[in-house]
C-alpha cells in the first residue's frame, strides 16, 4: 500500500512544525506528504520544504474545500490517499497504520478517525468530540440509511483515508459547495455500494473554540452546501440529528453540574439553526 498524505494549509507555521515530524515518524514508514498551500503570508512553505515534503501553492482566492483537495489528489503517487488538516495532530505513531487497516476489505472505500479534544477545549466543544467520535467503531453502507439517516454519511476530512481508484471513480470531492465536501463524498461512496468505516483507534488531537459568529457562518455554509447538493435529500432527511445533539449536550452539562453553560447551549443552538436555515434557503 502506497500512501500519500494531503494537507491543505493557510498560515500554518504554528502547526506543521509538529505535524510533519509526527507523520514522517509513523510506524509504517515515511509516506508521501503533499502540502497544498493557499499562498500563506507566513513561512509555512519554508517549513514544509525543510522537511522535504512536496508543496503546491495556489492563490488564496481560489481555495475550495473540495477542489483544493482534488488538485493534490491528482498529483499524489499513492494508491491510498489520506486527508488531514493543518491543526490535527496524530495522537501516536500508529495513526496511519490504524486508519488504513480497514481498507484491506474490498467493500470499504474510505475510513475516518477519532478526534480527541485539546486539553484547553471548552466543555461544549469537548462534548461535541465525544458525541460525534465515540470509542466504538462502525462500518456503514446502504443498508444503514434507514436506521441512521443522515448520520450514515458522517465523515471527516480532518483525518480520513480513501482508496484512490474508487475516489476517482465516483468523481472525487464536489467542487461547487462551500463545506460538507467530506460528508458528500462519503454519501457518494455509500450510494455507489461501498462502505465507510469509522476507526476510533486512529486518533488525532483536534478541537475548536468557535465564536457564535463563526458558528453562524459555518452552519450557513453547511446549509448552502445541502442546497447545492439536493440529490442527498432524495435519500435522507437532514433534520433530527441536531435535536438529539442538543438533548445529549444538556444532559452532559447537567451531569457535570456546569449549569452556567445552559443559557449558552440554547443561544448557540439557535445560532446554528438560523445559520443553517438561511444557508438552505439562499446560500
Amino acid at each position: 500500500m502506497k500512501i500519500s498524505v494531503i494537507i491543505p494549509t493557510l498560515n500554518a507555521s504554528a502547526y506543521i512544525g509538529k505535524l510533519l515530524p509526527a507523520l514522517l515518524s509513523q510506524d509504517i514508514g515515511s509516506p508521501e506528504i503533499i502540502i497544498i498551500d493557499s499562498s500563506s503570508g507566513d513561512n509555512t512553505i519554508d517549513i514544509a520544504k525543510d522537511f522535504g515534503v512536496k508543496t503546491i501553492v495556489i492563490p488564496e482566492y481560489s481555495f475550495n474545500h473540495g477542489k483544493t483537495r482534488n488538485i493534490a489528489a491528482l498529483e499524489a503517487k499513492g494508491d491510498t490517499l489520506i486527508f488531514m488538516t493543518q491543526d490535527a495532530l496524530p495522537a501516536d505513531n500508529s495513526l496511519l497504520r490504524k486508519l488504513t487497516v480497514p481498507l484491506n476489505k474490498p467493500d470499504i472505500a474510505a475510513t475516518f478517525g477519532r478526534h480527541i479534544p485539546r486539553p484547553d477545549a471548552p466543555p461544549l466543544e469537548a462534548f461535541a468530540r465525544y458525541f460525534n467520535y465515540p470509542d466504538r467503531g462502525s462500518e456503514k453502507g446502504l443498508e444503514d440509511i434507514k436506521k441512521y439517516g443522515i448520520k450514515t454519511f458522517f465523515f471527516s476530512n480532518v483525518c480520513s483515508s480513501v482508496k484512490k481508484d474508487i475516489f476517482l471513480k465516483i468523481g472525487m470531492f464536489p467542487e461547487d459547495v462551500r463545506m460538507n465536501e467530506d460528508m458528500l463524498v462519503s454519501a457518494k461512496f455509500i450510494l455507489h455500494g461501498y462502505k465507510v468505516a469509522y476507526v476510533p483507534e486512529a486518533m488525532v488531537i483536534h478541537s475548536h473554540n468557535y465564536s457564535l459568529l463563526k458558528q453562524f457562518r459555518r452552519y450557513y455554509n453547511i446549509g448552502s452546501s445541502i442546497r447545492r447538493s439536493k440529490w442527498i435529500l432524495e435519500h435522507v432527511r437532514t433534520e433530527g440529528e441536531g435535536i438529539k445533539f442538543v438533548r445529549e449536550q444538556l444532559l452532559f452539562v447537567m451531569k457535570q453540574r456546569k449549569y452556567s453553560w445552559l443559557p449558552y447551549i440554547f443561544l448557540e443552538s439557535f445560532t446554528k439553526y438560523v445559520g443553517y436555515r438561511v444557508g438552505l434557503m439562499v446560500g
